[in-house]
This record gives structure tokens, sequence and C-alpha cells, in this order.
């Protein structure tokens, strides 16, 4: 259980998500993340100075990804600060702002920054020399579609770890189906009031079109309207599965960025000093061979286990749901109502660039919580390596 370690209240944002090969599709990520956050530090009257540590959070290699870091604090005007760069799948946000708030508990850091950023779009295609391939052919590999299509450890595509899931634990399609229809009703009620809830965290992504001219990207783009009737009438991606492309998450791009502190600095720094957050835990699975969604619950006891309280004690809960499944089975373990959960939107709708995913759900489990009167968020993900990140804050 962490004890030192706490977020400003509104000390984060994420950018809209857009759906891959859409408006962000021609934007280095690291620039684009770098410059959203400098932008942010500026309306914010923040100095980037006051920053000690960054953990960039990448899982798609973009140009001078090798400097990543360490370049991405030098756009963002803290160039005084060291930093590293961290990639574990659709983890990679709980797992940032964990590492962050370990290194405020120990006295490492006082004020590290967290950047999360990825571009699923116009991925790099890696190759590497085969001398012994005919005619000396190269080894290739698209960084998004070869490992969305094959985990090497298991040998089948993301997509059939669910569908494992799901067979095991006898998840029909009508079930998946239904939750699609639930998560996307949530996510519109986030923009209900001219996106009311969602602008409590969100900030736009401003958009080179030409030398001379830029324009902001302030709302999500490429949302799928799903309906009961709709749903009913696409194929499962895999024969004989549960899952369709409406029951599924699709690849997006964005970023956002979340700052740790300690308790006094983030009271300063608060939007409203009567709003705490404190990052509180953190739990970590892996599931047996192509069983991805699974891992989520063993994470999620974990995290709970280590704040001291029970699934009944939680105030909100948000998921990284790449799948219809991944939900019906935490719900089911947990004996807990699969349609009281990820209020006002999910990466099921919202789309996952990777990188970011996990810190969205959570700033919009924070402002769930903080508009509820506070109490305690879990957020659970799974991630690439069937394996999951869960973490649990307290709110107010």
């Amino acid at each position: 259980m962490l004890t030192k370690a706490f977020i400003p209240y509104k000390g984060y944002y994420s950018t809209p998500f857009a759906r891959w090969q859409g408006s962000l599709a021609n934007a280095n990520a690291i620039e684009l993340g770098a410059n959203t956050a400098k932008r942010w530090f500026a309306e914010k009257n923040w100095d980037p100075k006051m920053f000690d540590f960054l953990y960039l959070g990448i899982t798609i290699g973009q140009p001078s990804v090798f400097y990543g870091s360490t370049w991405a604090a030098h756009m963002m005007g803290a160039g005084h600060m060291p930093g590293v760069t961290l990639m574990q799948a659709c983890s990679t946000s709980t797992t940032c702002i964990f590492q962050a708030a370990v290194g405020v508990e120990t006295g490492l850091y006082q004020t590290p920054y967290c950047l999360m950023v990825d571009r699923c779009s116009n991925g790099p295609h890696t190759i590497w020399p085969n001398p012994k391939g005919p005619g000396a052919q190269v080894i290739s590999e698209n960084w998004l579609m070869d490992h969305f299509g094959k985990d090497p450890s298991v040998g089948g595509a993301m997509i059939l770890t669910a569908e494992n899931v799901a067979k095991e634990a006898g998840i029909t399609r009508e079930e998946c189906d239904a939750v699609a229809l639930r998560r996307y009703e949530q996510y519109t009620d986030g923009l209900a009031d001219d996106r009311a809830f969602q602008k409590r965290y969100m900030f736009p992504a401003e958009i080179q079109v030409s030398r001379k001219k830029t324009v902001l990207f302030e709302e999500d783009e490429g949302i799928t309207q799903s309906t009961k009737e709709g749903l009913a009438k696409l194929r499962p991606v895999l024969p004989d599965g549960v899952h369709t492309f409406g029951a599924q998450t699709h690849p997006a791009d964005g970023n956002c960025g979340i700052m740790v502190t300690t308790r006094e600095k983030a009271k300063e720094l608060s939007a409203d000093s009567g709003i705490e957050i404190q990052v509180v835990s953190y739990g970590y699975a892996r599931a047996k061979k192509g069983f991805m969604a699974a891992a989520v619950v063993p994470a999620s006891k974990m995290a709970l286990e280590n704040a001291g309280i029970d699934i009944k004690d939680v105030k909100a809960i948000k998921t990284h749901n790449p799948f219809s499944a991944n939900d019906i089975y935490l719900a089911n373990e947990f004996n807990i109502d699969v349609n009281g959960f990820n209020n006002y939107g999910s990466s099921l709708v919202f789309g996952h660039p990777q990188g970011p995913t996990g810190g969205r759900c959570i700033m919009e489990g924070i402002e769930e919580v903080a508009m509820d009167g506070g109490g305690y968020l879990l957020f659970a993900g799974c991630a690439a390596g069937d394996t999951a990140g869960a973490m649990v804050l307290k709110i107010g």
C-alpha cells in the first residue's frame, strides 16, 4: 500500500482518440504528445521545470524513439529532466503511474510526469538481414498487424485469447452483444450536454495540416454507433466465435499526461484543494497461455488486497476491455453487475492507442468518483502476453 503519492485534481489530460488512419495518422506520436503537454502546461500556467523525471509510455515505434523520453522532455520545455521510455502494451499507463508513485513514495522524485503516447496508424515496418534466406531476403515485421495477429508465445491472434476465455467460462454471443451495446450507451452518456463529462478531462491536440496552418482535434473520431439490431447482424470474427467486430475495440491514435507528486504539492496544484487523489496500490498478473482476458481478475484481486479493501468498497470500476468477454468474465468472477461499471466510456468503444488507453480510463474514473462524492476507484486492464495491470486510487 502506498501512502505518499498523490495526483492533483485536474492534474491530467487526455486528447480525444482518433480511429487509426484518421486525423492523427501522420503525426509523430512523441512530438504530438510532447507538444500537447507543453500547450496544456501553458494553459494551466505551470512551469515545466517543476518536473524532475519523465516516464514516457509508448508501444509502437516512432522516428527518434531511441531518444524518446529525453527528446519528449526537451520539447515539453523540461530539457533539464531525465526520463525512461516504458512499454507494457495496454498496461503501459498503469505501470507508468505506479512507477512514478513508487518514486514519490521512496523520495526518489518529488514531481514526476507521465506522458503516454501512441499512434497505431502508419506504424513502422521493421526489417532484419537474413543472409541464409533465399536470395538473402530480409526478415520483416509490421509492428501493428503482425503483433495483433500473433503472440509468439502462443501462436494465435489477440481475439483468440478472448474466445478461449469465453469458451471456458461459458460466455455467449448474446452476452457479448449485450455488453457491447451497454458500453456504447455508457459512452454516449459522456457526450450529454455538449460533452460535459468528457470536457472534465479532455484537452485538444493541435494538428499541423500545412506549413502555416494548424487545427485543433477536439472530439473522438471514428466511433461506430451500436444498436441491438445492428450487432445481431454481424458475423463472428472467428468461426463459431462469440465476438463480432462490434464486440471488440479498434486501434486508435492519441496521447495523455498525468502528474504524480507529494500530498503537499498536489494540494498546491489542484483545481480543487478539497479533492485529494491518492495512488493506493497496484496489482499484476499473467494468465495461462492464450487466456489474456482472464488475467484482469487476479491483477484486480492483488490491487484490492494491497489496498486493504474489497470489491464492495469500490465506488467505481474502469477497465480496458478490448473484448466484451473481458468485462463479462470479471463481473462473473467478482459477482457484480456487468452493466454497473465503465460508466461514461471505455476502450471497447473509444478505441485503444495502447500506451494512453489506461490513462484515459483512469481519468474518467477519477472524474466519476469525484462527481459521486469520493471513494475508491479500481482500474484494471489486460495487456499483450496474457498479462494485466490494475490500480486502486482513493478520491475525495
